[in-house]
């Protein structure tokens, strides 16, 4: 039976429900539900704390009648009792996506999608990639600002997702659809957080859309891509520097909100929305390695509208920020996972 932990204080509610598996146990937290709709996480180690970031809003979009996004940080030092810290706000913006880095200064950063609504309609008329830093000495999170794309790809519908850091410079992938069937996507770098220039447009067919970067031991740049048409697979990618020439491949399973980090000889772990049930969207971990199939690790407790994990490797464990309204309302979750785990499924 799973056993249930129950913590609660003046600022924070958090409820722990550990699964057992072969003798070894993770654990989940929810961590956050004070809005009506919380999703799209992110987290982050930083300065020895831990910090998770979402958007809160009345629903998945505010239209028909409800209000536009607003970022929203949280702090731990443990990983289980959490405050808020920041809200970041932009009038006339619905920000979304919100994603958590480290500058070449070392500055904490925080990027997020900006989406303008008819008010009307609903129709997505812009959109604005913004960014926040954190000022470590006053304590406080910049007011978002608009990321300046390099001109000569620059449109009115940029969505730059996610910034990973490599040696002093920072690496992302945007994208725009241009209609129904097709859309654009454009590798580009930063030294600053704030500019970003065009190293290449990347030629994927169809609707990619979402996509994170990671970096292999020999500075290879490992790119995985959420795609959202045809049989719907996730594709991954990866090149040598300058990062111009690319091999793509399938990875067979569908994506939703990808993230990856490095793990251990060669192998990745994946944390994405999978439809391994039914068909049924659920937050999932993946382990992958170039020349290997993708293999499923285990679902975490999910259901309805959820993912969009954030992943960390703190000591001996894998963490993972994600959201899930399997309870009933969308929440912000934090499970802790032993790496034993992953370690077994290599050796099988």
């Amino acid at each position: 039976m799973p056993s249930f932990v129950l913590f609660l204080s003046l600022i924070y509610a958090l409820t722990g429900v550990s699964f057992q598996n072969k003798n070894e146990v993770f654990r989940v937290f929810k961590i956050w539900d004070n809005a009506k709709h919380n999703a799209f996480t992110d987290l982050i180690k930083y300065q020895g704390k831990y910090y998770c970031v979402f958007r809160e809003g009345s629903g998945h979009v505010p239209y028909p009648d409800g209000t536009d996004g607003k970022i929203r940080i949280l702090v731990s030092g443990d990983g289980e009792k959490w405050e808020s810290v920041a809200m970041l706000e932009k009038s006339d913006y619905d920000l979304r996506d919100p994603k958590l880095s480290v500058d070449a200064t070392g500055r904490l950063m925080v990027l997020m999608g900006g989406s303008n609504y008819n008010n009307s309609t609903g129709e997505l008329i812009g959109r604005c990639t913004h960014v926040s830093f954190y000022n470590s000495k006053e304590k406080y999170f910049s007011n978002p600002v608009p990321v300046n794309i390099d001109p000569e790809i620059k449109s009115d519908y940029d969505w730059l997702w996610r910034v990973t850091w490599h040696k002093g410079t920072g690496y992302g992938v945007m994208y725009r659809k241009k209609d129904k069937t097709r859309s654009e996507l454009f590798l580009l770098k930063t030294s600053d957080g704030l500019d970003y220039k065009l190293i290449k447009p990347l030629p994927v067919e169809g609707l990619p859309s979402e996509a994170t970067v990671v970096f292999a031991d020999n500075d290879d740049m490992i790119i995985v891509l959420r795609i959202d048409d045809g049989n719907y697979s996730g594709k991954i990618a990866r090149s040598s520097y300058p990062y111009t020439a690319w091999t793509w491949k399938d990875l067979g399973v569908r994506l939703g909100g990808p993230d990856i980090i490095r793990f251990t000889d060669g192998w990745y772990i994946i944390g994405t929305r999978s439809y391994n049930v039914r068909n049924q969207p659920r937050t999932s971990i993946y382990l992958w390695k170039e020349g290997e199939e993708i293999k499923h690790i285990l679902e975490l407790p999910s259901g309805g509208d959820n993912s969009y994990p954030g992943l960390l490797i703190e000591g001996n464990e894998l963490w993972v920020s994600y959201y899930s309204s399997h309870e009933g309302k969308t929440s912000v979750y934090l499970a802790k996972i032993p790496l034993s785990w992953f370690e077994a499924n290599i050796k099988q």
